[in-house]
């Protein structure tokens, strides 16, 4: 099957679109415009200097350029994560957990992945690796972000139960164990919405361009399966290990609850 190639006055047309659309939400004074068309605008550049770099790194496909590849793309996930939050803890503590979280997670099942399973030569071959990474580090930064907002706000607002447990006897992981499981919760629901409505509501991103892209819709399935199953676990494990650090920094060594190791609310 052919691919049928985009021109650039095709993406201009696209373009022109979404600035009618910042337009209309100028017109509705919804006062949107101004970051669609910022957004838009990151869109293009980001992608086109991505475009670029991706050109040269397959043309090399050396392992120590795929390494700094992923290298930037974790710290800037990382960046990405701390930029998330109302309430980070300070000192670079949310960008340290949510750094090493995404890195223990995404980083482990993407090997994982990539030499026990899709097997291609050699294993850290660019057009394998760093698409799947891409998206396991999207996905895990989202879920960690949201569980780490969770996480710090209803900490925050309910101060005074944890506190009161505190003076109770309980330990610090029974006096925030229900703030824990919800902030779990809210770092893996889109993913299991995600899974749930795959096929049904919605064709995945991955799919879709393989399908546009020419492969076979059987393969383009099988693909997908096994990159949500992936994503899913990298989410989940990079979610727990954040949320564990994460509780674990808002008590001292005499379990006290230290919100004074929280910064303010953003906003």
């Amino acid at each position: 099957m052919d691919v049928i190639a985009l021109g650039w006055w095709q993406l201009a047309l696209a373009a022109l679109l979404v600035v009618a659309l910042a337009g209309c939400t100028a017109i509705a004074r919804l006062g949107m415009g101004k970051s669609l068309i910022i957004a838009a605008t990151r869109t293009i550049i980001q992608l086109a200097l991505v475009g670029l770099v991706l050109e040269a790194l397959f043309a090399s496909a050396r392992l120590h350029w795929v390494a700094l590849m992923a290298l930037a793309m974790l710290l800037i996930a990382g960046r990405e994560v701390t930029a998330r939050q109302q309430r980070r803890l300070l000192n670079g503590w949310t960008f340290g957990i949510g750094t090493v979280a995404m890195f223990l997670s995404s980083f482990t099942v993407t090997v994982l992945t990539l030499t026990l399973i899709i097997g291609p030569e050699p294993w850290y071959r660019p057009q394998y690796a760093i698409p799947l990474l891409g998206m396991m580090l999207g996905n895990t930064m989202t879920g960690v972000a949201l569980a780490l907002d969770r996480l710090t706000d209803t900490a925050w607002r309910q101060r005074a139960v944890i506190e009161n447990r505190l003076m109770l006897g309980e330990p610090w992981q029974l006096a925030v164990g229900d703030i824990r499981r919800e902030a779990m919760r809210s770092g893996l629901m889109p993913m299991i919405n995600a899974m749930a409505a795959a096929g049904v509501v919605s064709l995945p991103g991955m799919m879709t361009g393989q399908i546009l892209a020419g492969t076979s819709p059987a393969l383009a399935v099988k693909y997908q399966i096994l990159v949500m199953f992936t994503i899913t676990l990298g989410t989940g494990f990079g979610t727990l290990a954040a949320v564990a650090a994460g509780s674990r920094r808002l008590f001292d060594d005499r379990q006290r609850l230290r919100l004074d190791r929280l910064s303010r609310p953003r906003g």
